[in-house]
């Protein structure tokens, strides 16, 4: 975790930057294949992987894994779209200062793009961090009361269990993003992300057992109308395109990045999709937003939730660093703000508040945020400096994947409001 906001990291820059300073000023130390490997790992792997068994049982799971793969190509050829631009400007350029996606927006659209993308990366590290928050307070809520209609009743002047774990956590949110450099945060980052594979590991056995055993009914595919809603899970599942251009400029062999890339979100895609597929194999139509609610009250599965907890709860200030970063380059001189941060913490955990269900909010932000900033901005930043010279042939690719961007943002947002407004939400 902590490879995502040293790559979006804006301290090192000078007092007051202007709009055209590159987020990154410092020259990493080159990664290794290996270790570049591992740090896409850990920048696309998050929360969006629990909701996708849900998916699969909303979509059915032949239709969910296809969408889950189709998505997984585009958003890596996306990713390679974003690191060719980046090179072509640079050549033409001939010294780099295209570390960011911010930078590649200032570089290819002058302050608008640089404001698009800052906009699109705020709202999706808010929303991921949103996910977060509800993902924790149902999780404890569920384990409190031991099942789920402990989100839903009352306990305490009127609010429910849920409500009130998630301001349990807020003050000690404001602390932890109080926290002025995140590398104090480096070891329980490490000790974070070892908890998060493990827990994974262990649902994904309980999963095969519990399938075993049960052998619940299963359906392939459920038809076109929540084709969309599958689609922005699995785009949010696969968010990380913001990092991109930080972990090519650090890797050692440039010219294998692709490949590696393209090894890295492969092994991505098969652990999600037997994530997805074993959860809702195992439990069909019972299957739950959140997958490891399904998993009961014994002492194993309230140690895979309780860490699973933890390395959210750790990763919360992680992942809302880049938003900190946008919002004092922009309206502070780039300097620390504490009063800012603890009021983008409460914006968060009050938009928490009022969303009821995990996946559907993930739908909802894959579908609305994430598509266009995984899609459509890498796609057109790359056919604005490619279109003299790759002509009508850039036209049709690059504008094949932005109408298709466009049109998955507007339906998928469309049905994922409605999902969420729904009163079975």
């Amino acid at each position: 975790m902590v490879v995502k906001e040293q790559g979006s990291s804006s301290y090192s820059l000078a007092p007051y930057p202007q709009e055209d300073t590159p987020l990154l000023t410092n020259s990493p130390p080159l990664s290794s294949q290996f270790k570049t490997c591992a740090n896409i790992f850990i920048a696309i792997v998050g929360a969006g992987v629990l909701g996708l068994p849900y998916s699969f049982k909303r979509t059915g799971w032949a239709a969910g894994l296809i969408m889950l793969f189709v998505v997984a190509y585009i958003t890596y050829h996306c990713m390679l779209l974003l690191v060719k631009t980046r090179r072509k400007l640079e050549s033409v350029t001939g010294f780099s200062k295209i570390k960011s996606f911010g930078d590649l927006g200032f570089a290819v659209c002058g302050r608008f793009g640089r404001f698009s993308v800052d906009a699109m990366i705020v709202l999706s590290q808010a929303g991921f961090c949103v996910s977060y928050l509800i993902f924790i307070s149902s999780t404890l809520a569920f384990l409190a009361a031991g099942d789920s209609t402990g989100e839903s009743v009352p306990v305490f002047l009127g609010l429910t269990s849920k409500v009130l774990f998630l301001w349990g956590c807020f003050p000690f949110q404001l602390g932890l993003n109080s926290i002025k450099t995140l590398t104090h945060l480096a070891p329980l980052s490490i000790f974070a992300d070892a908890v998060d594979i493990t827990a994974k590991s262990v649902v994904m056995v309980e999963d095969v057992f519990v399938f075993v055993k049960n052998r619940p009914s299963l359906e392939a595919f459920k038809g076109f109308s929540v084709f969309f809603y599958g689609i922005g899970v699995a785009v949010y599942a696969f968010e990380g395109i913001g990092m991109v251009l930080p972990l090519e400029s650090e890797t050692k062999n440039k010219d294998k990045f692709g490949r590696v890339l393209g090894l890295g979100m492969g092994m991505i895609s098969l652990l999600f999709g037997g994530f997805g597929l074993l959860g809702y194999f195992a439990f069909g139509e019972e299957t739950k937003d959140i997958i490891t609610t399904n998993l009961g009250q014994g002492l194993v599965s309230v140690v895979v939730q309780l860490g699973l907890c933890i390395n959210l709860f750790i990763t919360f200030p992680l992942m809302m660093n880049p938003v900190h970063e946008v919002f004092e380059r922009r309206f502070w001189g780039s300097r620390y703000c504490l009063w800012l941060r603890w009021l983008l913490v409460l914006v968060v955990s009050l938009v928490a508040v009022s969303v009821p269900n995990f996946a559907d909010f993930l739908s909802l932000v894959g579908s609305s945020v994430c598509v266009v900033l995984g899609f459509v901005l890498p796609a057109l930043f790359h056919c604005m400096v490619f279109k003299e010279e790759l002509g009508w042939r850039c036209m049709v690719s690059d504008g094949a994947i932005m109408a298709f961007g466009f049109v998955v943002a507007v339906t998928g947002t469309f049905s994922s409001v409605a999902e969420i407004l729904s009163p079975k939400a």
